[in-house]
């Protein structure tokens, strides 16, 4: 335990990732060559990396701290953080059980292959349903003599989160000029971190359709990450990249995902750091950002879960 009683963090990953120029990206954007920098959070080592590997090193420090032995958690069937849940799961010792929404499919694309590979058990849930099942889970591992540690959707709490305050900390000292970092938004702790370690008046998230509202669920995170009341007026989201779903493809986001690859080599996945790019895009033919402006993309991971969308090589010409 710290100084604050809590548990200290783990060290899962690999820290600090890497930022990196992006000049051809930038320059396809109308933006100058040192204006776009891309901070390559899915370089963060553990389970084939990700933004969720920041928020495991305290949820599961708090899963150790009662003697847990098995981790449960909720997400879509490609969930990045149900990937990285197994993944850590497997590294700590312990137990995997992870309630996915939708049907079992045929076969196990993208991350569902690599949660088998990490034995997690997977269960099936109806949709609006997961937590019920969660629930359900760990009365079953109490049962079997176990202790059960429930982490929320997305691995997203207030206490979570702290560990985009970290990676706040890592932005500041490799782009100390920075104006604008871009973020995909979806259960919303990473967003929460990085407006308390930067403000919100540099934090500019892309909405994903994940959470019904997402500006109020990140004000929610941050509020009890800083103490203090936060406005969901007060941040910045664009909720203009989400078209039919949280699990749809929109022709934006197949854009920027060709757009990213072909200028840089960067691959992006459809669920979140696609449609992130699609809203930096935006945000940049709005003049929201403009030439001059130092802007960090965070690249939260995801390429597994752009393994299982066949469909997009309709978009390859």
């Amino acid at each position: 335990m710290n100084a604050d009683g809590d548990p200290v963090p783990l060290i899962l990953g690999t820290w600090p990732t890497p930022v990196e120029r992006a000049p051809r990206l930038a320059a396809a954007l109308g933006l100058g060559a040192d204006d776009l920098w891309i901070k390559r959070d899915d370089l963060t080592g553990l389970g084939g990396g990700g933004n969720k590997v920041r928020k495991l090193q305290y949820s599961c420090a708090q899963a150790l701290a009662v003697g847990a032995t098995t981790l449960i958690t909720t997400g879509a069937a490609q969930s990045n953080h149900a990937r990285l849940t197994a993944a850590a799961a497997a590294r700590l010792g312990m137990g995997c059980v992870l309630i996915l929404e939708g049907e079992r499919p045929a076969a196990r694309p993208g991350n569902l292959l690599l949660d088998a590979l990490a034995g997690a058990a997977v269960t099936w849930a109806r949709p609006g349903q997961a937590r019920v099942e969660a629930d359900l889970a760990a009365r079953e591992v109490t049962l079997a003599g176990g202790i059960p540690f429930v982490i929320p959707f997305g691995g997203s709490s207030s206490y979570a989160a702290r560990g985009y305050v970290d990676c706040a900390t890592e932005l500041l000292a490799q782009v100390p000029d920075l104006r604008h970092v871009i973020v995909a938004v979806g259960s919303g702790g990473t967003m929460a971190g990085l407006v308390a370690g930067l403000g919100a008046s540099r934090v500019i998230g892309v909405h994903t359709g994940a959470v019904p509202d997402p500006a109020a669920t990140v004000a929610d995170l941050l509020a009890g990450l800083t103490g203090h009341d936060a406005h969901a007026a007060d941040l910045q989201i664009s909720t203009g990249q989400v078209g039919d779903g949280y699990q749809a493809i929109t022709a934006a986001t197949r854009n920027a995902i060709l757009l990213a690859a072909r200028t840089e080599g960067i691959f992006l996945d459809p669920t979140y750091t696609g449609r992130a790019m699609a809203g930096l895009v935006d945000l940049c033919s709005g003049h929201t950002i403009s030439p001059g402006q130092v802007t960090v993309f965070l690249h939260t991971g995801g390429l597994p879960g752009l393994l299982a969308h066949p469909e997009l090589a309709t978009a390859l010409g």
